[in-house]
């Protein structure tokens, strides 16, 4: 499974927290405007009691009459929305006035002063001061939601943009932090460790030091074990081919020398010091000192000449170029033609399946 990358994770963390964020605003600005819409809309109420009472009271003296108390007060809004009532309670509860709309029961069957509540109403009553009546003042609890609901719905699109412009700008930012790790990458990919005086250099951000020091050090590291290796593998080359050469002269005269019975035991001896000697200039080879890789095309027929090992018959079946290293390749056929003719092959194939690569295939029992 593919890794997540550290951007995506920080972008989604952002949107998820900007999202939780917009909720928890949206609910406090719910809770403040819940709560300061209360209070306007009850010290509208209570304004609105207040500003009754007195046509109210001075209606009351001169004319009994619902439709002259409506006449005579002040024009009460009829949308249904909001609704007055004056009460008498000196002998049980009469609606003595009321406004358009109004429920024709009283609100009330007690006096009650100051704030109330009934099923989907919202009541302020105050007393007239004569006859125990009290004038009440109610307003629709549908107002009162509708009102909070409309401005916490403006608070929520007035804040809803910048939200998403703030996590526009988070998301850009964090993308702009993270391009240093781009840029790390980028260099690696073209770092040598092995050049002389390599170095990533100066960091961009004072976070990447330590990893810029730690590569640095790594370099280092690798630098110096593989010139100890390559320091090696140049010693061995010139301690290991003399003496090998030198066995195998010994071994050319004393085949020459000896009688028929030793000349075959010789024989064993000098293909054994061979194949020896095979597996040592291929491990030289790969391991050379000093050298790069050097690719060019390679016409593997003549290759495949060069690397003529007695017993072994080689066959070349290649349509497609190849593009190697000659000496490295060599050392690495050289092994696994040796390798075959230990396990009994007599015929090795060569062929391209498919450009650059390059198939060998032997009739030995293993």
């Amino acid at each position: 499974m593919r890794p997540g990358s550290i951007r995506g994770r920080l972008v989604q963390a952002l949107v998820l927290w900007s999202m939780l964020w917009c909720v928890a605003l949206g609910g406090a600005v719910w809770v403040v405007v819940q709560n300061e819409i209360d209070e306007l809309l009850d010290d509208s109420l209570q304004s609105a009691a207040e500003g009754l009472i007195g046509p109210l009271a001075q209606s009351l003296l001169t004319v009994a009459t619902v439709a002259a108390v409506e006449t005579a007060a002040p024009t009460a809004s009829s949308s249904g929305r909001f609704m007055w009532q004056v009460v008498s309670h000196h002998d049980g509860a009469r609606v003595v006035a009321a406004s358009r709309g109004a429920p024709a029961a009283a609100l009330h069957a007690t006096p009650s002063a100051g704030f109330t509540d009934l099923p989907g109403w919202r009541i302020y009553g105050l007393s007239l001061g004569r006859d125990a009546r009290i004038v009440y003042v109610a307003q629709t609890s549908d107002e009162r939601f509708e009102a909070r609901f409309e401005i916490a719905l403006a608070v929520l699109l007035a804040g809803l943009p910048m939200a998403l412009l703030a996590m526009v700008w988070l998301s850009a930012r964090v993308r702009h932090e993270m391009q240093p790790l781009q840029n790390l990458s980028q260099r690696l990919a073209c770092y040598d460790p092995l050049q002389p005086g390599a170095t990533l250099g100066e960091s961009e951000h004072e976070e990447l030091r330590p990893v810029h020091a730690a590569i640095d050090a790594l370099a280092a590291r690798l630098a110096r074990r593989v010139a100890h290796e390559r320091a090696f593998t140049s010693h061995a080359a010139h301690a290991l081919r003399t003496p090998l050469a030198g066995i195998d002269a010994q071994l050319a005269v004393a085949l020459r020398e000896a009688t028929p019975p030793q000349q075959d035991r010789l024989r064993r001896v000098r293909a054994a010091a061979e194949r020896l000697q095979r597996v040592v200039v291929a491990l030289l080879a790969l391991f050379r000192s000093g050298a790069e890789v050097q690719r060019s095309t390679l016409d593997l027929a003549a290759l495949a000449a060069r690397l003529q090992v007695e017993g072994l018959t080689l066959e070349v079946q290649a349509t497609l170029p190849l593009v190697a290293d000659v000496d490295l390749l060599s050392a690495a056929l050289l092994n696994l033609l040796d390798n075959a003719l230990h396990h009994g092959a007599s015929t090795v194939a060569l062929s391209t399946p498919q450009a650059g690569v390059l198939r060998v295939h032997d009739d030995g029992r293993g």
